[in-house]
């Protein structure tokens, strides 16, 4: 096993190198308009997990998936080439469900600011129901206002 922060170093310039390639070398015309978000890479460096996204539907997302798995070995090879490493890692693509959780939780925080503002458009005009502290408080009396020593003494 190596070293945490080594791992995170190599799992790093991965990321690097496939965005790359991406950008640059891979020309496959199913390949949409992917972002690297994330890499993983396991304690023994054999397998490294690339975490992606894919701006478009869901059929641009089937294209694109298609697209980097054929393209799996090429960039593998770079990726070799550029880190050093004594075992290149096996790539994994992996589509990263985060943005799009993301965009149901922004959705979701939308809808509960709208009920929100009018739960509070109705209440403007509202009055209480009984009094505006529903709480019991203790009377004071009237003895408690005159100080007095612990004796039970008043002092006049």
């Amino acid at each position: 096993m190596v070293d945490a922060a080594r791992a995170r170093k190599l799992a790093d310039r991965i990321q690097q190198v496939v965005a790359e390639m991406l950008e640059r070398r891979i020309k496959d015309p199913r390949l949409g308009f992917v972002t690297v978000t994330d890499t993983r890479i396991t304690a023994d460096l054999r397998e490294a997990t690339v975490f992606y996204t894919v701006f478009g539907s869901e059929a641009e997302r089937a294209d694109s998936a298609a697209a980097l798995e054929s393209a799996k070995g090429v960039i593998r090879s770079e990726v070799g080439r550029q880190t050093g490493v004594r075992f290149t890692p096996t790539l994994t693509f992996k589509h990263d469900p985060l943005p799009d959780s993301a965009r149901q939780m922004d959705e979701l925080f939308a809808a509960a600011k709208e009920r929100d503002q009018e739960v509070a458009k109705r209440a403007e005009g509202a009055s209480y129901a009984g009094e505006a502290d529903p709480y019991r408080k203790p009377e004071l009396d009237e003895e408690e206002d005159e100080p007095s020593d612990r004796a039970g003494y008043s002092a006049t």
